[in-house]
């Protein structure tokens, strides 16, 4: 459930780096997820004398989710978002501030600034930021929709690294959904993510730029799963030394 709306798969990808459209297309049937993003300032969404990625969608089960990639200022994301809203008469957006151009971490100050104004708008608010639990916490009070954490830079495919900060912020917050977003690289970041209790995983590069983006695809899909049972199934403890899996009791000696 998100924003009052139920959807069936946990899984939610970018529309970015795709060798065509077409395979855009196929991916996203592929990975079976409901909810893609779109970068308005980079793709063509408003043009229908050119190439529009919207034509290859299936928009009768997608959810078409605007971001603002590539805003550096609250002003900017603000704009962007405007823009999409009026484009795709909706009121989602995936809000994005960025705060430093080589590492494209999150500017949690101008983030907040511009979750503020968006909510007061009527926007459905999807703040992409770090890890931080305090910085989440202002985000949910400010009216945001969900949490969206990094896991690691965008597009550097290193995968989890801090899981501790993600297991405290599962911990922590309920009262919103926990989306983690960024720095998947293959299917057991994906598996992982959801063992740690996020409710979704966003990722766009991770399928995109695998030597096979279709099986990619698909791969995340079942890693989503997955990790989403294991989690609900709860893991054994850890213990230092070994285990019999086979009780001892009428061992024949």
């Amino acid at each position: 459930m998100l924003a009052g709306r139920e959807f069936q798969s946990r899984l939610i990808i970018g529309t970015g780096k795709y060798r065509s459209m077409q395979q855009t297309a196929r991916c996203i049937e592929m990975s079976g997820a409901e909810v893609v993003t779109v970068a308005v300032r980079r793709v063509n969404i408003t043009d229908k004398s050119q190439e529009n990625l919207l034509d290859y969608l299936d928009l009768s089960r997608l959810l078409v989710l605007p971001n603002t990639a590539g805003c550096y200022s609250a002003e900017e994301a603000l704009r962007t978002a405007r823009l999409a809203r009026e484009a795709l008469d909706s009121p989602w957006v995936k809000l994005e501030v960025i705060g430093d151009q080589r590492t494209l971490y999150p500017d949690t100050q101008a983030l907040l600034e511009a979750t503020r104004t968006l909510v007061k708008e009527g926007f459905i608010v999807l703040p992409y930021t770090s890890d931080d639990l305090i910085v989440a916490r202002r985000l949910i009070e400010a009216g945001a929709a969900a949490v969206m954490p990094l896991a690691a830079p965008i597009g550097s495919g290193l995968g989890i690294q801090n899981t501790a900060a993600l297991r405290i912020l599962r911990e922590c917050i309920q009262e919103v959904p926990l989306i983690v977003d960024a720095g998947v690289g293959c299917a057991s970041d994906a598996a992982l993510a959801m063992e740690l209790g996020a409710d979704a995983v966003l990722m766009n590069t991770a399928i995109a730029a695998a030597q096979d983006p279709e099986q990619m695809a698909q791969a995340m899909k079942y890693a989503i799963a997955a990790g989403r049972l294991s989690y609900l199934a709860g893991r054994m403890p850890k213990k230092l030394y070994a285990a019999a899996s086979s009780p001892l009791e009428g061992v024949v000696r």
